[in-house]
């Protein structure tokens, strides 16, 4: 995929990355706006990618440390500007690929990219809230549901806290690797392939484009 890079986000993205935001999550209610966005960059710029395709922005990614079984709400921005990874838990909060650059593993590949960024930090967990019924893409990554964590009201109903081992293990030892919640935590419309942890998804977009990820269409 030379014509494909992924790199961190840098201030000339942020016009068409709110776009495609917009696009991704305002009919669901989802769309948290630039400001809550730019705050979960803030928190950890190290972790937060952008997809260039064909000299185009063909998507993005923002993942910030967060702590095990929580979540950002999606009403508030993030308190701070620490800037740094730190602690065992790294939180995927967005993904969306646009449309145009659709059914090429590209958003498979921006997960292993964030996988790869997490291991380098040392983290040991990633976590992500599922919503329109995305549980079984995320499940089939690795990612385990916690029905048990209570999430912000700002996600809906349906949404699921799920969590992903990044030590090495097999399935048999997956449970293992991920502590018990001490308590619970607290409290698109299809032109896009879109997670929202939202990860999240268009939610049938998005496991489409894993489909075609799988069968080796990247």
């Amino acid at each position: 995929m030379n014509d494909t890079r992924i790199r961190l986000l840098q201030e000339d993205d942020w016009n068409e990355l709110v776009t495609l935001e917009e696009l991704a999550y305002a009919a669901s209610g989802l769309s948290e706006g630039e400001a809550a966005l730019r705050s979960r960059h803030r928190a950890s710029p190290s972790t937060c990618f952008v997809l260039e395709h064909t000299g185009g922005f063909g998507g993005y990614l923002l993942a910030l440390p967060y702590p095990l079984f929580r979540c950002p709400d999606l009403s508030l921005a993030e308190e701070g500007e620490d800037g740094a990874v730190q602690g065992s838990n790294l939180h995927l909060h967005d993904l969306v690929i646009a449309e145009r650059v659709r059914g090429r593993g590209l958003a498979h590949r921006m997960h292993q990219h964030l996988e790869e960024a997490g291991r380098a930090a040392s983290c040991r967990t990633l976590s992500l809230v599922a919503v329109h019924g995305s549980q079984t893409l995320w499940s089939s990554l690795g990612y385990r549901t916690r029905t048990e964590i209570g999430l912000p009201a700002s996600y809906g109903p349906e949404a699921v806290y799920m969590v992903k081992s990044l030590e090495s293990a097999g399935p048999s030892r997956l449970s293992g690797l991920v502590p018990e919640p001490k308590q619970a935590a607290a409290d698109v419309s299809a032109p896009n392939v879109a997670l929202r942890s939202r990860p999240a998804t268009g939610a049938l977009s998005f496991f489409l484009a894993f489909q075609n990820a799988t069968r080796g269409s990247g």
